[in-house]
């Protein structure tokens, strides 16, 4: 099937975006853009980012902007994928729902909508098998957002591997949190991964944090050929 990807430049996204490749083919991204930064649907932190990662896979970029008001955003989404219908010819749609039946369901009420299929490769995965693949493939992933007690300042800007897997592993059997983030804990961006053409390198950033959460601001940024 010819597939479009609803693209956010974090693991999840990416991850299944790799997977769905290995059966479909991939022709465009589908990135939605939120004003509201606690969106019900949609990453936020560095969206901006998601150009310059779409340009290391090689892909087309579908940007939509979206106030980010509980279920006014599906509207704005439903728009954006039409667009990617018309343009692209999608049959259907990736995305990186792993555990979340709000989004899985209100996505796949649209696509039953347009009369698309909707594939979730990461459905209903273990979350530590999910950090575990990331490893296995070269994913280089940076936690870029942190949401919830006790992580803290120190995460942002921190890459995820074997050592942050096992420190998770302590976290999520004391604190319940869940360690790929789907309760909201921790956000993420793909500085490289096996189907980059060329790699993102960050050359300037801040912390941004408030009280018990926090934001790794990337100002600047640049493709590294590999």
């Amino acid at each position: 099937m010819k597939l479009g990807v609803l693209f956010s430049g974090g693991k999840d996204s990416t991850l299944a975006l790799f997977k769905a490749k290995k059966e479909h083919e991939i022709v465009c991204l589908i990135n939605i853009v939120s004003e509201n930064p606690s969106s019900y649907m949609f990453h936020t932190p560095n969206i901006h980012l998601a150009e310059k990662q779409a340009e290391c896979l090689g892909l087309p970029l579908l940007v939509y902007k979206t106030k980010g008001e509980k279920e006014k955003e599906l509207s704005d989404l439903e728009q954006a994928i039409k667009e990617a219908v018309k343009k692209y010819h999608i049959e259907g749609i990736v995305t990186g729902a792993l555990a979340s039946v709000y989004q899985a369901s209100r996505i796949q009420k649209i696509c039953d909508k347009l009369k698309i299929k909707c594939v979730n490769p990461l459905w209903q995965m273990n979350q530590f098998d999910v950090l575990e693949e990331l490893i296995k493939n070269n994913f280089k992933v940076m936690i870029i957002g942190v949401f919830a007690y006790p992580l803290d300042e120190k995460w942002l800007g921190r890459m995820i591997d074997k050592k942050m897997i096992a420190e998770m592993r302590k976290l999520t059997n004391k604190y319940g949190i869940n360690p790929a983030g789907e309760g909201g804990e921790i956000e993420t961006l793909v500085l490289d991964c096996p189907l980059f053409k060329k790699r993102l390198e960050i050359i300037k950033a801040d912390k941004k944090w408030m009280k018990d959460s926090g934001i790794y601001e990337i100002k600047e940024t640049k493709l590294i050929e590999k």
